[in-house]
């Protein structure tokens, strides 16, 4: 007999709760079992263990060993569904209320956008408004109600795990060696249901979706009433100082043109370009709407946006270079391409006709920057970015000329 102790003998002291009930006889041989049978996974007495036993040859340990050891597991198993437990209890009472004030916060930042935005075209879109709302809170209903799902499936886990704990901790108490042992198979599948709970994960299901809010038609009316009552009251004009030698500053400070050969004229110093063809605007903008219109017709080389004061401006490298770097905003033309360029990204754009005129919308409210056609009333370009501090106008020619239209 392979066994684990020096052999069958005298019975083993009993667990807690020995002596309450006697200890089961082995039905073959009318014998104490005090062994267990780890091939055969049972209970057995000296005699099934013995050298003409049934289990001669497997391996043998004393029944009060295997009891320890599931002792052992359960007060494991116990230790980690008091983990797990802590861990939903603190993603119940922290990260879902937390999810829920964001969502209600960010739907009331959208509702305040949609209705700002329609208080400009009240009149061409009081049903656009009435949709959109619907929209925020169908969607903050949503979001809530995914919550509010959340926390009733955590709590009922919550429930589940006490109970099995519970179940497990009133064994580990009450039974005996034995009885224990004859619960085995209650304890695996109490186990296996607690294993089966799994923990809170991240889902998009419990956040606002923003992008409810998007609306092509409150997008072009909200851009076309912008453009004509902030454009040209902005006094957008170039900081002379910023200007690049290969381009010629008009005497307002509004027109660029682009000239192959350096101007001599134009001194050095830090603010100054001195490689791409770029200038900046003397005013920067850090809160608010803004919007300025810019005469593109004679170029087919430019480029629009804004930037950040950050941006070099020395060198020919890609960090001075607009639209290249982490500091500039984009729209630019070369030839019959069009694309909008940030951070060396480039999305191409497809136009069908070259614009005249381009306007920029800058709402830094909304963290949105726009590109539109006057002309058309064409939406040319949107995005939206966490801009990380004053955004200056910015521009770069390399044909011709374009000038900020006042």
């Amino acid at each position: 007999m392979a066994a684990e102790s020096a052999g069958p003998g005298p019975g083993p002291g009993s667990g807690s709760g020995s002596g309450s009930e006697p200890r089961p006889l082995c039905p073959e041989h009318d014998q104490p079992l005090r062994w267990f049978c780890c091939s055969e996974r049972r209970l057995v007495c000296a005699a099934c263990a013995g050298l003409g036993g049934r289990c001669r040859g497997h391996r043998i340990r004393r029944a009060e060993e295997r009891a320890e050891e599931l002792r052992n597991k359960i007060v494991d198993q116990c230790e980690r569904l008091q983990l797990q437990s802590a861990g939903i209890t603190k993603y119940v009472a922290e990260v879902l209320p937390g999810k829920n004030q964001r969502a209600v916060s960010t739907a009331s930042a959208a509702r305040e956008l949609v209705i700002q935005r329609l208080g400009l075209v009240r009149s061409l879109c009081e049903s656009e408004e009435q949709r959109l709302l619907e929209q925020v809170h169908g969607e903050e209903e949503r979001a809530h109600q995914s919550i509010l799902t959340q926390r009733a499936h955590w709590a009922d886990a919550l429930q589940k795990l006490d109970t099995i704990r519970t179940s497990l901790v009133d064994m580990l108490t009450h039974l005996d060696d034995l009885q224990l042992i004859q619960k085995e198979q209650e304890i695996f599948e109490r186990t296996e249901e607690a294993e089966g709970i799994l923990d809170p994960q991240e889902s998009e299901k419990l956040n606002f979706n923003e992008k409810c809010t998007l609306s092509p038609l409150l997008t072009q009316l909200w851009a076309t009433a912008v453009l004509r009552s902030l454009s040209g009251t902005e006094d957008v004009r170039i900081d002379e100082r910023t200007a690049s030698p290969l381009l010629q500053l008009s005497d307002d400070r509004r027109t660029l043109t682009f000239n192959a050969k350096k101007s001599k004229a134009c001194a050095d110093g830090l603010e100054r370009f001195d490689h791409w063809p770029n200038a900046l605007a003397a005013t920067s903008f850090q809160a608010g709407l803004h919007a300025w219109t810019v005469n593109v017709q004679n170029s087919c080389a430019y480029k629009v946006g804004v930037a950040l004061v950050q941006l070099p401006r020395k060198g020919s490298g890609s960090d001075s270079r607009l639209g290249h770097n982490a500091f500039s905003w984009v729209f630019s033309r070369y030839d019959q391409e069009f694309c909008f360029s940030h951070n060396g990204q480039h999305e191409p754009l497809r136009l069908l006709r070259c614009p005249a005129q381009l306007g920029v919308l800058l709402d830094l409210q909304a963290q949105e920057l726009l590109f539109y056609e006057p002309a058309s009333g064409t939406v040319l370009h949107t995005h939206h970015a966490a801009f990380p501090g004053p955004l200056f106008p910015v521009f770069a020619v390399a044909d011709q000329t374009i000038s900020i239209v006042h």
